[in-house]
């Protein structure tokens, strides 16, 4: 991989609760590759979405201060600060491309960073927003 690749909330999730079975191993395998190529992405949304999940909604949460560690790990990549700007871009995003604001929050971060991709299980595989593929890792085939 060379392209910049945003991973939403969902796939760094995966990549850490041993109990989502075949979704662990594959978004490990992702985290891992793009670990190894230097081409994550994320925003504060989703290390704030990942925090909350992994300590409260996952079978085996992980305690806090691993899940703070692990945030600080996450640091040394691109990370986008959405501003009172992305939330803006974000409504404009939701309008034209019939998606959630979450989702449109999603895009816009990841279109300030340049992304190539947007890893996630939660939008349309395969569909262009912004320029920007999305891709299920999950999807077989």
């Amino acid at each position: 991989m060379s392209d910049k690749i945003f991973i939403d909330t969902n796939i760094l999730v995966y990549a850490h609760d041993l109990a989502a079975g075949d979704r662990h191993y594959t978004a490990a395998a992702i985290i891992e590759d793009l670990w190894d190529t230097n081409a994550g992405v994320i925003s504060t949304q989703v290390l704030q979405e990942f925090y909350v999940t992994v300590t409260r909604k996952i079978i085996s949460p992980l305690e806090r201060s691993r899940a703070r560690e692990m945030i600080r790990n996450y640091m040394v990549w691109p990370v986008h600060l959405n501003d009172a700007e992305t939330v803006l871009s974000a409504s404009e995003i939701e309008a034209r491309g019939n998606l959630s604001f979450w989702d449109a929050l999603i895009v816009a971060a990841a279109r300030i960073l340049k992304a190539d991709k947007i890893l996630s299980e939660d939008m349309n595989h395969g569909q262009r927003i912004e320029g920007i593929l999305i891709e299920n890792p999950f999807l077989a085939g």
